[in-house]
């Protein structure tokens, strides 16, 4: 790998890892309200979440590039405060990932939530537990194989993405050139031997995160079947 992969790896896993932070702190709120709510609207929000799921991540990167941009609404504000606009930045790229990732935080989460029902609730409540103590001393431990999964799938999901980034980060080495594009050039520029060394790295990391989920999640039911 040359210095410029290395580089591409690092803006890779940064994005990555503070996608998924950042999703964690607002997709476990929002799956949880999800999981609990009654109202009508909620379906309208599910959808929306979801939409990056079936969307072409050229339309999404497209509207948020427009969106982060100089003379988008986001872009634009943040110039009125005397700040720079979020096109073709590391943190640009962080806003339109958590957007597209999203789904892979918040539908793992709802499912699990909606899975824990409400009897856990009902039994901490008759012991007097706060609404904040009844979701850290309850749902999270019964959560855990849920929050394993989302976080394993938003960190996998981010790290693949192609589309978004290019649209809203372009090309730039050290700040969003991410590990697909480069690829992508070499590819491009023909250099088969280096895009095979990190599409396959890529690979096999991708299938040993996937199958440490899957044999910790199967070890869970066999020891709480």
């Amino acid at each position: 790998m040359s210095e410029a992969d290395w580089l591409a790896l690092k803006v890779t896993l940064a994005l990555s890892g503070t996608t998924t932070l950042a999703l964690l702190l607002l997709g476990t709120p929002l799956a949880w309200w999800l999981a609990r709510t009654r109202l009508r609207f909620a379906s309208a929000i599910e959808a929306v979440v979801a939409l990056p799921l079936v969307l072409p991540p050229t339309v999404l990167g497209f509207y948020m590039l427009v969106a982060l941009g100089p003379k988008g609404p986001v872009g634009g504000m943040l110039q009125a405060m005397g700040w720079h606009h979020l096109a073709f930045t590391f943190w640009g790229l962080v806003v339109a990932s958590t957007l597209y990732s999203m789904p892979f935080m918040v539908q793992p989460l709802k499912d699990t939530f909606a899975a824990i029902g409400s009897r856990p609730l009902e039994a901490a409540a008759t012991l007097r537990a706060g609404p904040w103590d009844t979701f850290f001393n309850v749902v999270l431990p019964l959560a855990r194989r849920g929050f394993l999964t989302a976080c394993t799938l938003t960190f996998a999901h981010t790290v693949g993405e192609f589309g978004v980034v290019l649209m809203v980060g372009g090309n730039i080495p050290g700040e969003t050139r991410v590990l697909s594009i480069a690829i992508y050039d070499h590819a491009e520029a023909m250099d088969y031997a280096s895009a095979h060394v990190l599409a396959g790295g890529l690979l096999a990391a991708s299938f040993l995160l996937l199958l440490t989920v899957y044999t910790l999640n199967r070890r869970y039911l066999v020891v709480h079947p």
